[in-house]
């Protein structure tokens, strides 16, 4: 019999060159997509170790050395490739639809239930079909089989099932996504993981577990939804003596100067409830930042309730005394002005030490300061904000150095300044200090170059010089 005639010649001769060429092709291709980190580098290199071989081994058998395909050890392996094309085929879908997936995107933020049930119907047809076609199995009479146990463990376990399918239900509406955040009667949270039994929420005191049956049963806050309508309140409580319109702005002045706030969103507002109690209202990018909202509104209404002179929670404030005035003046403002003893003592009856809680605004840019304040106790960090809004620090100023030197000329501050710790000064109204200083030439000389010197700095960092 000539050779040419023969059929499995054929097959060895392309088997034999389809090979290698198929692995010089498929590990080129390996490479590329482990330079770029792609999710099917490493689906690449299943077809190319495991696949490729094993298909080559299969037709090798089967049509070169003309093996029944009913023989065991070639339905084997034909057993073997069909479970690593179902492994591929699983693993390939993960890759393409959902690790690809842009961050924001529903791929993304698809529950992982959803996830599960593919993954059981993709196994679930694969092995009907190497059951079917490899072993000659009868499925239907297996499927048959399924269904009657299906219905009697349905029987005997008809609470738990209801369960999960109430929950399934609620899965598939989607009242919720990953990283939305949840507020219900047992957690308030960020959820993290959605499975067949139940929710992981992420709260401040660790993940809370809540079966998908209870959030199916009972009504619950999506405090993500709609998106970018989160606000927080926050209340508080002053004497009953407090003037509310004074109260109100005071409030809402500390709240505007809040990091958290949402850029675009309605300006902070406050309420009188009567009886000495208010609420704030702050619109958030997220309800991840209520903690860290109260942690830092809380505390600056402390400070500044008592700069103006409030009662929050009815208590008085005694902190600037004369001695602690006097002081101030002997320790930092007269060596600073080279004040005399009669000047300072003319100073005394109208200067007040007051206190900044940390990262507090001490000072705003471009605003004509009333007077200048010194720097008792603690550390100040000034800094200049650029046209986008964003802020450079510029220099740090501690126990001495003072603020608000443009309240003589009558100029509108070309820095700003925030408290790094809580910080102690010493407050002088413009009126009062140009008695003083107007008489001194070499001091009015001094405080020129330093408002020359701010001036320069904020202005190099603006223009995103680097400022020494």
């Amino acid at each position: 019999m000539n050779i040419f005639d023969a059929s499995w010649f054929y097959w060895a001769v392309g088997i034999a060159i389809g090979l290698p060429v198929g692995l010089i092709i498929l590990t080129e291709l390996h490479q590329v997509l482990v330079r770029r980190n792609s999710h099917l580098a490493r689906q690449v290199s299943l077809m190319r170790n495991y696949l490729l071989p094993l298909g080559a081994l299969l037709l090798i058998l089967v049509k070169a050395s003309q093996v029944p395909p009913g023989d065991g050890f070639v339905r084997v392996l034909t057993t073997i490739f069909g479970f690593l094309v179902l492994v591929l085929l699983l693993s390939g879908l993960n890759a393409t639809v959902f690790q690809s997936a842009p961050q924001e995107s529903w791929r993304k933020r698809l529950p992982a239930i959803f996830l599960d049930v593919a993954r059981f119907a993709l196994i679930g047809a694969g092995l009907a079909v190497i059951l079917s076609y490899i072993w000659g199995v009868r499925v239907g009479g297996v499927f048959t089989a399924l269904g009657v146990t299906s219905v009697v463990i349905g029987l005997m376990l008809q609470n738990s099932v209801g369960q999960i399918v109430s929950g399934l239900f609620m899965l598939f509406e989607q009242p919720f996504r990953i990283d939305d955040w949840l507020d219900t009667p047992t957690a308030r949270g960020r959820v993290v993981e959605v499975n067949w039994r139940a929710v992981h929420i992420e709260t401040a005191t660790g993940l809370r577990i809540t079966p998908n049956s209870m959030l199916a049963t009972t009504s619950f806050t999506n405090l993500s939804r709609p998106a970018g309508a989160h606000k927080c309140t926050i209340a508080t409580k002053f004497a009953t003596t407090d003037p509310p319109n004074q109260v109100c702005a005071m409030l809402t002045r500390v709240a505007s100067g809040l990091p958290q706030l949402r850029r675009g969103a309605l300006p902070p507002t406050t309420v009188a409830l009567g009886d000495g109690a208010y609420e704030t209202t702050v619109r958030l990018k997220s309800p991840a930042d209520d903690g860290a909202v109260r942690a830092t509104f809380l505390p600056w209404v402390w400070y500044a309730s008592r700069r103006a002179g409030l009662h929050l929670d009815g208590a008085n404030d005694e902190f600037s005394t004369p001695d602690r005035v006097w002081d101030a003046l002997d320790s930092v403002v007269g060596p600073e002005l080279r004040l005399s003893l009669v000047e300072k003592r003319a100073l005394a009856s109208y200067a007040r030490v007051v206190r900044y809680g940390a990262d507090e605004v001490v000072q705003h840019p471009g605003i004509v300061p009333k007077g200048m304040s010194f720097i008792v106790a603690g550390s100040l960090r000034l800094t200049a904000t650029t046209a986008d809004g964003s802020v450079v620090p510029l220099s740090t100023l501690y126990q001495g150095a003072f603020l608000g030197v443009t309240a003589l000329t009558r100029q509108p501050n070309p820095t700003g300044a925030v408290a790094l710790e809580e910080v102690t000064v010493l407050e002088i109204d413009r009126e009062h200090l140009e008695h003083v200083v107007m008489n001194k030439p070499t001091l009015l000389q001094e405080l020129s170059r330093l408002i020359d010197e701010r001036h320069s700095k904020a202005h190099r960092a603006i223009r995103g010089e680097r400022v020494a």
